[in-house]
């Protein structure tokens, strides 16, 4: 049965389930963390703790109410603000991509990093929502869109996997949406941030995030000015 919460977003009983078992777990292994969860009301408990877990007990809830197979249950430790270990679990695809800081990242164990491409051409596979994407090719970028990944989560670890060579996140994703995908991105080798280029930062009282863009650090800066110059916030 699927719900729609205040905001819209839809809701099923699967993703309640989810939530409750996992805190029900983490709860057991670490309870001197803190919990923030797309399901579970927010507490400002979690602001005065080192450690938080930062859940999304089904990413890409809409694909999984249809049967489709790209969605994800994401979890990430943060500690300080930036993620520890980050896990995406896609159980229809049999994938799961695990990162640990200053360990690299895996998919199903096997070590993967992002793509080498140094430069967007027409053979780039890029995963965007479609505004996004005009946004892009109006700043003059040539790229391939690829079909829609309906996971954030997903569509990080997939430039993490070198499935993807680019991702971007409209000005609507939370903590929960990408903090394990961070992790994973980075241990591969690539980066997720704003237009600004900074790092990333979790558990703070807003958990709302910009923009985002995820690509090899080779390729975010070229991506990054072309998105500025595209909304009028760089010189052409």
């Amino acid at each position: 049965m699927v719900s729609h919460k205040a905001g819209g977003s839809p809701v099923t009983e699967a993703d309640h389930l989810v939530d409750r078992f996992l805190k029900r777990r983490f709860e057991e292994l670490l309870p001197e963390a803190g919990w923030l969860s797309e399901e579970t009301e927010d507490s400002a408990e979690r602001l005065t703790k080192k450690l938080v877990l930062v859940v999304d007990p089904i990413d890409g809830t809409r694909a999984f109410a249809l049967g489709e197979p790209t969605w994800a249950i994401a979890v990430a430790l943060v500690r300080d603000g930036r993620p520890l270990i980050g896990i995406v679990h896609a159980p229809a695809l049999q994938q799961t991509y695990v990162a640990v800081k200053d360990g690299g990242s895996r998919l199903n164990g096997v070590p993967i990093e992002v793509s080498g491409i140094a430069t967007l051409d027409a053979s780039a596979r890029v995963g965007a929502p479609l505004f996004l994407a005009e946004e892009l090719r109006q700043a003059g970028l040539t790229f391939t869109l690829q079909p829609r990944v309906p996971s954030l989560a997903m569509r990080i670890a997939y430039v993490a996997s070198g499935a993807l060579d680019a991702g971007f996140a409209s000005e609507n994703s939370n903590d929960w949406d990408i903090a394990a995908a961070d992790l994973i991105l980075e241990e591969a080798g690539g980066r997720l941030a704003g237009l600004d280029g900074v790092e990333l930062v979790y558990n703070r009282e807003e958990t709302r995030h910009g923009l985002l863009t995820a690509a090899p650090r080779q390729l975010q800066s070229q991506i990054n000015l072309a998105m500025r110059r595209a909304r009028g916030c760089a010189p052409g």
